[in-house]
């Protein structure tokens, strides 16, 4: 599989694109403004407590105050406290935890109230931002995240993550880091410090304690709210947490950016540095040039076609409490003389794209499918398994429930950033007034459909024409080439473009010398 990562920066954000073998699997916004992000530390006061909820509510500079739970004070909140208080005051000047001396932990049934105080000064990092009229959510259990290390301030221990499988690996690194580390800290080993050396660890906590000192610095400037450390730029972050070999190319339109990343991945990985390439301004924006703009159309909004379906769609609904998935099979199941066979096959590459969505959207909270109805319990099982594959790819913590007696399949999946939703609906210009489907998604359908008559009639067809919306027949056939010219190509069928005033916007038919072939009306 090759990935790249497309960024591009505008004015007031930078949007990445991270693609699996040319396909838009993740799209990933940041505002360059933005505060609270995932990640960031802030040094906050205690406002009050909610005994009720065995919470907090702390004031980190954001409108509305970040709330704290018991749960994730973290065992060392007393330490952090105390450390915290120390270096404000002048009364400790190091960011080595040596000669700290650490508090005993706290216990995981207790109260807030035995905790903290209203006024308390609480380091704090964000691990869910703010949503809707939500603040942010916030732990006081610190983690700063590198390629293979993830250092923990007050824990003393090393741990590693349970996907490195061979014991002797496992072995190996837990004795390498428990060599290097200092004192004070602990140290989470990731999956991706599988098999290196111990001077690419070293070096990565190096990395790590550099930023630690960053905020212990910030600490000392007695300043509260305050951020003491940002999360690294977006870009980067993808690279830290996906970067492998697999990656082939990434393309950035910023300079600033540009260097931002290979600076970073000189850290992790100074060979592939090359595989950065800057792109010069242009008229047409990187995500057009590249295609991602037509993929995001065709992947966002509430149809969405599956790829190499010939037919079969997801209908993707938002309410309040839940997202509801539904599969349709389109045209297919008329073809077809095997339902449960073609029931199956539809349901898996729907399975496949559902995944993608996920992803994609980074859609979160509970997830509703339901896909064609099977009879076969062995085909329920395949289709399950199918999509806890797929979903193996996907890096935010979920779980799968298996079919439910209606054949619904609930999903479960965190999400730590408001959800990705993005408008493809345009202005119709035949009524006006009223949002339809974008042209380029309409052409996309269009194809599809013209693909399915030639795969299924073959031979047969001795003529295709199609009557189309004049606007839509006039950009069917603009330009060298037009679309028709590479339909021809493609197909090797020429088909004959007939406008047709008294169509709306969306609506078309192929038809044949005497009868309609297909038809697909909106």
């Amino acid at each position: 599989m090759n990935k790249e990562l497309i960024v591009s920066a505008g004015d007031e954000s930078v949007q990445v694109a991270m693609l699996e073998d040319g396909r838009l699997m993740e799209l990933h916004q940041e505002n360059l403004d933005l505060n609270f992000a995932v990640g960031d530390m802030y040094l906050g006061k205690v406002k009050k407590l909610a005994p009720s909820l065995n919470a907090a509510f702390v004031d980190i500079g954001y409108s509305k105050d970040a709330f704290l739970h018991y749960h994730d004070l973290g065992p060392n909140v007393k330490s952090s406290l105390a450390y915290t208080k120390l270096v404000s005051n002048g009364k400790y000047r190091s960011h080595y935890l040596k000669s700290f001396k650490k508090e005993p932990q706290i216990s995981k049934n207790g109260t807030i109230n035995q905790v903290l105080e209203p006024g308390d000064q609480i380091l704090i990092q964000i691990t869910k931002e703010p949503i809707h009229t939500k603040g942010p959510r916030i732990t006081s259990e610190i983690s700063i995240a590198g390629r293979y290390l993830i250092l923990c301030p007050y824990a003393d221990k090393v741990s590693i993550s349970q996907k490195v499988g061979s014991k002797s690996e496992r072995d190996r690194l837990t004795a390498l880091v428990e060599s290097i580390k200092p004192e004070g800290f602990g140290v989470i080993i990731r999956t991706a410090a599988e098999n290196k050396k111990v001077a690419e660890l070293h070096a990565d906590l190096n990395y790590l304690i550099n930023k630690w000192q960053t905020a212990f610095k910030n600490i000392q400037k007695k300043k509260v709210p305050m951020k003491l450390l940002r999360e690294i730029d977006l870009a980067s972050g993808i690279l830290r947490d996906n970067f492998n070999e697999e990656f082939v190319k990434i393309i950035v339109d910023d300079e600033q950016l540009a260097s931002d990343m290979k600076e970073y991945l000189n850290i992790i990985a100074p060979d592939r540095s090359k595989i950065i390439k800057l792109v010069k301004e242009s008229e047409v924006p990187l995500f057009e040039r590249t295609g991602i703009e037509r993929q995001i159309k065709f992947s966002f909004g509430k149809n969405v076609t599956i790829p190499q379906s010939k037919g079969a769609y997801l209908v993707i609904e938002h309410t309040e409490a839940l997202h509801v998935i539904d599969v349709n099979s389109g045209n297919i199941s008329r073809n077809s003389s095997n339902q449960e066979e073609t029931a199956l096959t539809v349901n898996k590459v729907a399975a496949t794209e559902i995944a993608r969505q996920l992803r994609l959207r980074d859609m979160g909270g509970i997830i509703v499918v339901d896909f064609i109805d099977m009879t076969n319990n062995a085909h329920k099982v395949e289709l399950f398994n199918h999509l806890k594959a797929e979903m193996t790819k996907d890096k935010a913590k979920h779980k799968i429930l298996p079919p439910s007696k209606f054949g619904l399949i609930q999903i479960t999946r965190q999400r730590v950033k408001p959800e990705l939703n993005i408008l493809t609906s345009e202005e119709n210009p035949n009524p006006p007034g009223e949002k339809v489907e974008a042209p380029i998604v309409l052409i996309g359908k269009i194809e599809m459909i013209l693909k399915n008559i030639i795969d299924t009639k073959g031979k047969d067809i001795k003529e295709i024409s199609l009557h189309v919306h004049p606007f839509v027949a006039a950009f069917l056939t603009k330009g060298i080439p037009s679309i028709r010219q590479k339909w021809y190509i493609k197909y090797k069928r020429w088909i004959k473009i007939v406008p047709r005033d008294s169509y709306k916007y969306l609506q078309f038919n192929f038809l044949n010398k005497n009868n309609t072939l297909y038809n697909e009306s909106n």
